[in-house]
């Protein structure tokens, strides 16, 4: 139990000294493991700090032992759009499950750009607020990778690699799993896929795009890119625009799962069916898409594994371990209800048609539920 004298401040090596009816060197010895005391009065000191509910001093240690016992994580995104994305609430969890078994912070920051995300890893250097930082949506030739190396602040670049930067990298193989998904979609009939992308200078969006690319001219299909910020109103803009199209597609890959349930309520609005009419995949199989109706089928990764084997590579580095990079688990494909082979029975004009009559129907039915409510 706690003392009384402890209550309404923190106790401190001299409180413990007092009790035990020692030097406050001999408590510093007995507190850090170090040699100096007898074990019985070790046991007795540590006894005595329990017993009144003593914890280090994070940022006396930190000062003493040139450690900041946290890591940084610094996310150029709007807060809207973070506290939507799955991915990074998994990512997060992940890093939080390797650090927070070691007393070790995570310090999250927002920021607009990436001349801000730079100036922010220099304060925290110069203020020595963390030991090593996490750089995620890496583009070619980054100056924050530049920056961060020039610092010399230990850091590990989320996605890549990065060929000839001194940085080290935790990556996934993008380009793989995008040619399982278009030769999957081929394999059910579809002759038109389209694909609703990120932010195209990010280094995985990137590699995504060249794959598509390269796999739908492979196989002799009709491939057409629209390029998003990732936010649920650019998926809204791109699924629309593409399926208000003269010849809509007949399916469709999401780079994030975020993006692809926006596209799929769009679709049920225009009043196509999925997915008999059209076909959808999204990205990251979070709970989001299997909680959807038709359930999604999806690229399936382990994020939270992805932040964890970031933060165990991060805190290596941190320690001296050489700098390397480490390819995680590649993603699967996994059919579920939003794919299907097309509507053979429908050709191109009369899925141009299809599209045309959408806001029509999408009022028809709007009218009929009106009729019911009646």
């Amino acid at each position: 139990m706690r003392a009384e004298s402890q209550q309404g401040r923190r106790t401190t090596i001299k409180d413990i000294a007092e009790r035990a009816g020692v030097s406050k060197g001999a408590v510093s010895y007995a507190l850090n493991g170090r040699p100096g005391v007898s074990d019985e009065t070790r046991d007795r000191i540590l006894a005595i700090a329990d017993e009144l509910g003593w914890y280090p001093n994070r940022a006396a240690r930190a000062l003493s032992a040139s450690r900041a016992d946290a890591c940084g994580l610094i996310l150029a995104r709007p807060a809207t759009t973070i506290a939507l994305e799955p991915f990074f609430m998994e990512f997060i969890g992940g890093v939080e499950a390797e650090l927070s078994p070691r007393s070790i912070g995570l310090t999250i920051q927002l920021v607009r750009t990436v001349e801000e995300e730079i100036a922010v890893y220099r304060r925290w250097f110069g203020e020595h607020r963390v030991d090593g930082v996490f750089v995620v949506d890496v583009r070619h030739d980054d100056p924050r990778v530049e920056a961060v190396g020039a610092l010399g602040l230990p850091a590990v670049v989320i996605g890549g690699p990065l060929p000839g930067t001194p940085l080290p990298a935790v990556w996934h193989d993008e380009a793989s799993v995008v040619q399982e998904a278009v030769q999957y979609l081929a394999a059910l009939g579809h002759r038109r896929i389209a694909r609703v992308s990120g932010v195209e200078e990010f280094v995985h969006t990137a590699e995504r795009t060249r794959s598509f690319n390269e796999t739908t001219r492979a196989l002799g299909l009709e491939s057409e890119l629209v390029v998003t910020d990732y936010t649920p109103e650019s998926g809204t803009r791109a699924t629309r625009r593409l399926l208000s199209s003269p010849e809509p597609p007949t399916a469709i890959i999401f780079d994030s799962d975020l993006l692809a349930v926006t596209g799929l309520g769009v679709a049920q609005q225009m009043g196509f069916n999925v997915p008999d009419d059209l076909s959808l995949i999204g990205w990251d199989d979070s709970l989001i898409s299997r909680v959807v109706h038709p359930p999604l089928t999806a690229i399936t990764r382990d994020i939270g594994e992805y932040g964890a084997t970031a933060a165990r590579h991060l805190l290596a580095y941190i320690d001296g371990a050489p700098a390397a990079d480490i390819e995680v688990a590649r993603g699967e494909l996994t059919p579920r209800g939003s794919t299907a082979p097309p509507r053979f029975a429908v050709p191109a004009n009369g899925r141009a048609a299809l599209a045309a009559d959408a806001p029509a129907r999408v009022a028809g039915a709007h009218r009929a539920g009106n009729a019911r409510c009646e």
